[in-house]
């Protein structure tokens, strides 16, 4: 008789370890189809903004300031802010968050 219930005990304990990692699936999957990938699209989108910049394109930093790149190098690029010529500030490609390209038909 009680062989009988710890081999019951056994099996259910074994289905429910079995369930538990279905659950473990299916959260893991989850996570990555709402957390992870749109993070890595996210991610992939910036590095080709940053890698298409150019000389003469309009950025917004993520301070909020809107400028026109006049120099790039390997990771710093120098900004001009404003009408006043003399505001030019070297900073990280990181710390741009949109770039607009110039417009060809204003040229």
């Amino acid at each position: 008789m009680f062989s009988i219930l710890a081999d019951a005990a056994g099996g259910s304990a074994a289905a429910a370890g079995g369930s538990m990692l279905i659950w473990l699936v299916v959260m893991f999957v989850f996570l990555y189809f709402f957390m992870i990938r749109p993070q890595q699209k996210e991610t992939k989108k910036k590095t080709a903004m940053l890698s298409e910049l150019a000389v003469g394109d309009t950025v917004l930093t993520t301070s909020g300031f809107y400028g026109a790149v006049i120099d790039i190098a390997d990771d710093t690029v120098i900004v001009e802010f404003g009408s006043n010529k003399n505001c030019r500030i070297p900073m990280q490609k990181s710390a741009i968050s949109a770039v607009e390209k110039p417009d060809e038909a204003a040229e």
